[in-house]
Order: structure tokens, then C-alpha cells, then sequence
């Protein structure tokens, strides 16, 4: 009988902020809240309203997120990560 065991080790965690211009209310945030968390359910996501701002700590790509957010009907204007 074969067993393996395999641990992932250095995956990387990256802050990704996105401007999203078409948020308006918490109902926007919200919805974008679950869009990511659907797709990346250990993501760490902050929206600020007021500034149109999405910030996501995720293993996932900068195109993975702003894909999410576009399905749920929003823009993603610009982003940076680090």
C-alpha cells in the first residue's frame, strides 16, 4: 500500500486594493464581499464605501479578483499589490 502526505508551504499572501468606482451603498459591498469569498473563502476583504475602495489579503491574482468583482456587475478601475 502506497500512502502519501504532502504539505503546502510558502504560499503567499498578497494585499490587493482595487479602486471600484461603481460601489454606492453596503449592498454593493456586501455583493462584492461574496463574490470573493465564494471564490477564495480563507480572503480577507475590507470595502470602504465612502472611497470606492476594495482591499483583499488573498493568495489569488490582482486578474482573479477583478474578474469576481466584474461578474457581479462592478468596474475595477486600478489596483496595486505588495
Amino acid at each position: 500500500m502506497l500512502v502519501f502526505s504532502y504539505k503546502v508551504t510558502g504560499v503567499t499572501t498578497m494585499t490587493i486594493t482595487l479602486k471600484v468606482p461603481s460601489i454606492a451603498c453596503e449592498g454593493c459591498a456586501n455583493t462584492i464581499t461574496k463574490a470573493i469569498n465564494n471564490q477564495q473563502p480563507a480572503a480577507q476583504i475590507s470595502v470602504d464605501v465612502a472611497n470606492k475602495i476594495v482591499t483583499v489579503e488573498t493568495t489569488a491574482s490582482r486578474a482573479e479578483i477583478a474578474q469576481w468583482i466584474s461578474e457581479v456587475g462592478h468596474t475595477v478601475e486600478s489596483s496595486s499589490e505588495g
